[in-house]
Formats: structure tokens, sequence, C-alpha cells
């Protein structure tokens, strides 16, 4: 015969486990969410860097010849970027025009 108090304590932690497997299943449903949304968000910059890539590879500057050597026929420009920046055989023709 069974004491009635053990089969209680039984029944008790029974029902706490059942109650912490719903607890872990939700937290490891949430993980797998969180997951897939970063496996998604991992290929967005991936994507737009090879959307940058081929408007870049598109857009590149038209290499000319200039003396014996390839030289872009307008150097590159950026914001912030002054006249000393540009290669010395460009410094040397603005000096002429002045």
């Amino acid at each position: 015969m069974t004491d009635p108090a053990v089969l209680e304590r039984i029944a008790t932690r029974r029902s706490e486990l059942d109650g912490l497997e719903e607890q872990l299943a939700m937290h490891l449903e949430k993980a797998h969410a969180e997951r897939d949304e970063l496996a998604v968000a991992e290929k967005v910059p991936a994507r737009l860097s090879e959307k940058v890539a081929a408007v870049q590879a598109s857009t590149a500057p038209v290499s000319a010849q200039v003396g014996e050597r390839g030289a872009p026929p307008v150097p590159h420009r950026a914001p912030g970027v002054d006249k000393g920046a540009l290669p010395p055989a460009y410094l040397r023709i603005l000096a002429v025009g002045q």
C-alpha cells in the first residue's frame, strides 16, 4: 500500500515539471523564431553589398592612356577631398592653368 502523502508529492512534482516543460518549450520556440530572423538579417547586408559592388563595377572610372601608363581621365571625387589628394601629374596640370 502506497502512502497518500508520497502520491501527493509525486503528483505535485509532476505538475511542476509539466509547467517547466511548457516554459522551456515556449522559450525554445522563441529562440527558434529569433534565430530564423537573424538568418534573414544576415542575408540583407550580403545582398546589399552585392548590389553596391554591381553598381560600382558598372560605374567604374574608365581608364585612359597617359604617356605609357593607364590612368583615369578624371580623378575619382569624394566629399571632403581637396587638391592635395590628386596625383602629381594632375597637380602639374592645375599649376599650368593658374
